[in-house]
């Protein structure tokens, strides 16, 4: 199993430069000898990193396809943003059928679950009692981001399980009741980025454990294309309908709640945009419900996939449009919503507090206000800090002196 560090360095291929470091949404990433360091504690394996890094030298991290053969009973956890990688396809039984080929005794379509999630959120939404904007929380990247800069927001995060978690439950629910011995049983989710690597993982250290390893959507990619070249005449195996499929690009979970107030974006910065204007209260009554994806055009922007997501995300909507599979409901499944709530809320993140003593914090505060007087302000990174800011409180929190070029001219 992989550590929680799903995103890492290969210094040897570091050159350096300060993109990563800008790139990154939580100023976590700092440049000290001539090479990037990620600090942990403040990354929310968002894979933005990864996409900007000139050198190839952020690595994301998921679990090796040999694992799969550590089980007896193999299950697949596809997720819809899959189905938009293949070029020509019109089916996505070919899909579920390679995956069969590739080893895994069955497949549970993660569409499907985000079909009875909508279910669910359909629910809880009418019962009122959630605050609004209600957010998604679709998106472990997004909830991180909140957990550790928004905590303001923190109590319109939708207490739902994303679909991947919620196909493990299901997919594991029915191996038991076929008979098939706990032990014997092992669920792959196969993901299209680092932070549903890290947020499943993570959910299984604290939590009854479903998921047995998660796997890199592009290395399924280049093992199925071989296995779906040799299928003629596929199976009707998938239960997933245009709903389900929709969730794997942005807008995909909001119009499937049929809702005519909802907003949805994605991308880091629009993302980040966002979140700021929430947490200025400009959405207030402005919005029932609102999606985000910090990578962009949804799922199928993640880093663990291999085609433009645009050209993906078009894909999928053609498919779609020839599925006539109706949404699944909780109903059809037996389910209530106590399947789906969250076990235990999450904390938010305590990693950009200066000091648990507020008095001691408020101390730091004006050290580092005071050092932002002697820089000049300009963020310009030679430093090895994203920003001034960011400068002053590594000085502040760490020890050593400011290093900028600019504090002798900012001097005179």
């Amino acid at each position: 199993m992989v550590t929680l560090k799903t995103v890492v360095l290969d210094a040897e291929k570091c050159i350096g430069c300060i993109t990563c470091m800008r790139r990154c949404p939580t100023e976590a990433i700092r440049i000290e000898n001539g090479k990037a360091k990620i600090l942990y504690d403040k990354c929310i394996n968002c894979g933005e990193c990864v996409r900007s890094c000139k050198g190839g030298a952020k690595r994301p991290v998921y679990d090796s396809f040999d694992l799969v053969d550590s089980y007896k009973y193999k299950i697949a956890l596809p997720s819809p943003s899959l189905f938009g990688q293949f070029n020509n396809l019109d089916d996505p039984n070919f899909v579920l059928e390679g995956l069969l080929a590739l080893g895994f005794d069955e497949v549970f379509e993660v569409g499907l679950a985000a079909e009875l999630v909508t279910d669910c959120t359909k629910k809880l939404m009418q019962g009122k009692e959630l605050n609004r904007p209600v957010i998604s929380t679709a998106c472990p990247a997004v909830v991180e981001l909140i957990l550790l800069k928004f905590h303001e927001l923190a109590d319109h995060l939708l207490p739902v399980y994303a679909p991947a978690k919620i196909a493990a439950k299901l997919a594991k629910k029915q191996a038991l009741e076929k008979g098939i011995p706990a032990d014997d049983i092992g669920i792959f989710f196969i993901s299209p980025c680092p932070a549903k690597v890290y947020s499943l993982h993570r959910e299984e250290v604290s939590n009854e454990k479903y998921i047995s390893g998660v796997l890199s959507q592009s290395d399924i990619y280049f093992r199925l294309v071989e296995k779906m070249n040799k299928i003629k005449n596929p199976r009707r195996l998938g239960k997933c309908g245009y709903s389900g499929l929709g969730w794997g690009s942005s807008g995909g979970e909001s119009n499937s709640l049929g809702l005519g107030n909802y907003i949805h974006c994605s991308g880091v910065r629009n993302v980040l945009g966002l979140l700021k204007e929430m947490s200025d209260g400009k959405l207030d009554g402005g919005a029932d419900f609102v999606e985000m994806n910090m990578c962009p055009g949804g799922c199928v922007g993640g880093v663990l996939n291999v085609e433009n997501p645009f050209i993906a995300r078009n894909r999928m909507r053609q498919l779609a449009e020839k599925m006539r599979i109706p949404p699944a409901t909780l109903e059809g499944y037996g389910l209530d919503e106590n399947f789906f709530i969250w076990d235990k809320i999450p904390e938010p993140s305590t990693s950009f507090q200066l000091d648990p003593n507020r008095f001691v914090a408020m101390q730091k505060l004006m050290l580092v206000e005071e050092y932002l007087k002697k820089l000049p302000g300009i963020d310009c990174g030679a430093c090895g800090a994203p920003t001034c800011r960011c400068h002053a409180e590594d000085v502040v929190m760490h020890g050593g002196v400011l290093d900028c070029v600019k504090l002798d001219e900012v001097g005179k």
